[in-house]
């Protein structure tokens, strides 16, 4: 069950397409179509910024010179520790 609140403000105009769209649509409520919107939006943007998709021959470039490498040198390390640090995945 939610239980955080979001308080907002938004000119008639939007406040009516957005109760067209989701009458349109079979939501049952304004908020629950606003919810729906948010959830989804957020969760595109998240994933955009939080992934990356790479060629197929850079990955297996990048395999190729990670399988040749040996124990990571002090820079690899410090880096490693400044994206754990910062709370990168």
């Amino acid at each position: 069950m939610a239980t955080a609140r979001l308080d907002m403000r938004l000119s008639p105009d939007i406040k009516a397409k957005a109760e067209k769209a989701s009458a349109l649509l079979g939501v049952r409520s304004l908020t629950e179509y606003i919810v729906k919107l948010i959830d989804e939006n957020s969760t595109k943007v998240i994933q955009q910024y939080e992934s990356m998709t790479v060629e197929n021959d850079i990955f297996d470039n990048f395999i190729q010179i990670c399988e040749r490498m040996h124990a990571p040198n002090k820079k690899l390390t410090e880096a490693a520790a400044f994206t754990k640090k910062q709370g990168i995945k």
